[in-house]
């Protein structure tokens, strides 16, 4: 698994060996992050008692040849039959040379690797619904190049990404593509690691006074929001990756009927004890003047980059996901549901913040 002990796969990864057993996992985790990831390790082993002793962390890196591991480990690696790759650079503001390397060339890197493990069953990949950039209409789980383009360089690397994972599959690799929408917190419990995307909005909203004015840089009651809860992209993936269907199969997943941006704004501003009053604004000229006068980013607690998302032309097919879904009980919870704790939580925990995991 590359990607731990990130937001998903700290959460997938207890799922993953309570439903394989007999197996073990080792974790890819750069250098930088080695500290956090045993502190995690420790943290998992003690709430999920059957994880215990059959994790391993590897100190390696995506971006190198043979994932940066050393002789020992890679030759520990021989027999990998499942490969997870989650590790991405997820920041809108990204530089592209940053984002090329991780994204790109990480997930060239990942798919040398794979093909070099003979007893590989599958690769379970991670992209995002946003390679559909800014295409209008409905993006299929089966859509790539569409002939979209793209808001940031984030979105583009990771279309390059899927390319070549889409490439690889056609060459005969086994793989499964799994998109999420953008990951909100725990749809229970509301716990989360980073504090972006809808956040952002909420943020915006508690520093306003009672009657809070929001820009419409689009129509708040036709653009949706493509929102999804953590528990259920980690227990979709889950559900997902052991089905032989699933082969060769792409998933979108995210809410199937994901709020309006009014609904979103309004059902945060309900919570927050605060009444809303559009203000129509242009896109182009908001987000130029949120980017470049100095101070206007901290003073909204939301930057440039988050604009174009409430303006986004795109809807997303979730047919795959639902049609393979179907008997295992699981469905994607809606998000007035639990958007309550999503806010109660970031309200008791300030200490986390909106950076990415790089």
């Amino acid at each position: 698994m590359t990607g731990f002990p990130g937001f998903l796969g700290s959460a997938l990864l207890p799922r993953l060996l309570a439903r394989r057993d007999g197996v073990r996992a080792v974790c890819l985790v750069q250098e930088q992050h080695l500290a956090e990831a045993h502190g995690r390790l420790r943290a998992i082993e003690a709430t999920h008692p059957h994880t215990h002793g059959r994790i391993t962390l590897a100190t390696g890196d995506i971006t190198a040849p043979d994932l940066g591991l050393s002789a020992p480990d890679l030759a520990d690696l021989e027999d990998v039959t499942e490969v997870w790759h989650l590790a991405a650079v997820y920041d809108l503001a990204v530089a592209e040379t940053v984002a090329r390397r991780v994204n790109v060339d990480g997930t060239a890197q990942v798919l040398a690797f794979c093909r070099t493990r003979p007893h590989l069953t599958r690769l379970q990949y991670v992209s995002t619904c946003y390679v559909s950039g800014e295409y209008a209409g409905e993006f299929a789980e089966d859509d790539l190049d569409v002939g979209q383009t793209f808001r940031n360089h984030y979105e583009s690397t990771k279309f390059q990404a899927e390319e070549l994972v889409r490439a690889a599959m056609d060459d005969g690799l086994p793989a499964t593509i799994y998109r999420p929408g953008i990951v909100v917190g725990d749809s229970r419990t509301g716990e989360t690691q980073k504090y972006d995307g809808p956040y952002f909005l909420a943020a915006f909203l508690r520093r306003q006074l009672p009657v809070a004015v929001v820009p419409a840089v689009g129509n708040p009651d036709r653009v949706r929001v493509c929102l999804v809860p953590r528990d259920f992209v980690v227990e979709a993936m889950d559900q997902l990756s052991v089905l032989d269907t699933s082969r060769g199969r792409c998933y979108a997943l995210t809410d199937p009927h994901p709020p309006t941006v009014r609904a979103l704004v309004d059902t945060f501003a309900r919570h927050l004890g605060k009444r809303v009053l559009w203000v129509p604004v242009p896109l182009g000229a908001t987000r130029a003047a949120v980017g470049r006068v100095p101070g206007l980013e901290w003073l909204l607690g939301l930057p440039a980059e988050a604009l174009d998302y409430f303006a986004s032309p795109t809807t997303y097919s979730t047919a795959n996901t639902l049609a393979d879904l179907v008997g295992t009980g699981l469905t994607c919870p809606r998000f007035e549901t639990y958007a309550d704790r999503l806010l109660d939580f970031m309200a008791g925990h300030p200490e986390v913040d909106a950076k990415a995991m790089v």
